[in-house]
C-alpha cells in the first residue's frame, strides 16, 4: 500500500455488544486497494463479528465506517452491496443442481424481452469473468455440485466481482480444500489484488495468512491487539500476539488497541 493512498474501507473504534458480552470492544481496522488483510484470533475473538458489521449483518452499538474515504451507511446487507462490499462465505452460499451461469445470476437473472431467462448472455458474461480469474475453468454447464473445491471458490468470487465488489471478505476459503485447489485459491487471490480489488482474509491457518496477507491484524477477547506488517514478523510472534496478546517487540505495530489505551 502506498501512505498517500485512501484506504478502500476505514472501520473505526468499532463497539458491537450481545446482551451484557461484549463482542467488539474499540476495535479498528483498514483496507488499501490492492492489498490482502489476514484478520485472525482465536474463537470468539471478534473477528467475524467485526466483518459481520462490515457487511451488514450486524449493526453495531458505536463506531464509524468509511469507504473511499467518506463516512457510510451500512444498516444491512443490500448497503455493503451498494457500496462494493461482498463476503464469500465458507460454505460458498452456492445452489449445488445448478451450473455456473445460474449461479452467478442467481436472484439477479438477465431476462429477453419475452421474460423468459437470456441463458445465452448469462453464460457469456459468466464466460467473460471467469476468463479473468480462471482462463483454465471449463466447467459452465456442469452443476457446481459436481465441481471441485476451487471451481467452486471461483464460482463464488466470480459472482461477487461480476457485480462490482471492490471490497471482498473471504472467510476460511481453503478450509477442507486439497493442496492442489488450495494453490487455485492462492492464485485467485492474487488475480484480485492484481485488479486492485482489497480482501479482508479470516483465516485459522498462519501459513495461509502468511502466504497472502498483507498486513495481519490480530483480534483477543474482543478488543484488537494490533496490525502489523507481514515482512516484519514471523509466525511465532503473531501465534504470540494471537495467544498471549502480546506485542512483537520490534515490528511496528498499527492500529492497536494498546496504543489507544496504554
Amino acid at each position: 500500500m502506498a501512505p498517500d493512498q485512501t484506504p478502500l474501507v476505514e472501520m473505526r473504534n468499532i463497539f458491537v455488544s450481545f446482551g451484557g458480552v461484549h463482542a467488539v470492544e474499540d476495535a479498528t481496522v483498514d483496507l488499501y486497494p490492492g492489498e490482502v488483510v489476514g484478520l485472525v484470533g482465536g474463537n470468539g475473538a471478534g473477528k467475524s463479528t467485526m466483518m459481520k458489521v462490515l457487511s451488514g449483518a450486524y449493526r453495531p452499538d458505536s463506531g464509524e465506517i468509511y469507504v473511499d474515504g467518506k463516512l457510510a451507511t451500512i444498516h444491512n446487507p443490500r448497503d455493503a452491496k451498494a457500496l462494493g462490499i461482498e463476503t464469500i462465505y465458507q460454505t460458498l452460499a452456492l445452489a449445488d443442481n445448478v451450473d455456473a451461469p445460474a449461479n452467478l445470476f442467481l436472484g439477479r437473472e438477465i431476462l429477453t424481452r419475452w421474460g423468459t431467462l437470456d441463458d445465452i448472455a448469462m453464460e457469456a458474461a459468466t464466460r467473460k469473468v471467469m476468463g479473468r480469474l480462471n482462463p483454465l475453468f471449463k466447467g459452465f454447464k456442469t452443476p457446481v455440485k459436481a465441481l471441485s473445491g476451487g471451481q467452486r471458490q471461483t464460482v463464488a468470487i466470480a459472482r461477487a466481482i461480476h457485480f462490482n465488489a471492490r471490497i471482498l471478505i473471504m472467510d476460511e476459503p481453503t478450509a477442507a480444500l486439497g493442496p492442489a485447489e488450495t494453490a487455485q485459491v492462492r492464485d485467485l487471490i492474487k488475480q484480485l489484488k492484481k485488479e486492485g480489488i482489497g480482501i479482508f482474509l479470516i483465516s485459522h491457518e498462519i501459513r495461509d495468512v502468511f502466504d497472502l496477507a498483507d498486513r495481519i491484524t490480530v483480534m483477543k477477547t474482543a478488543r484488537m491487539v494490533g496490525t502489523v506488517n507481514k515482512d516484519d514478523v514471523n509466525e511465532d510472534e503473531v501465534l504470540g500476539m494471537i495467544i498471549g496478546g502480546t506485542l512483537p517487540k520490534t515490528a511496528p505495530v498499527t492500529n492497536a488497541y494498546v496504543e489507544a489505551h496504554p
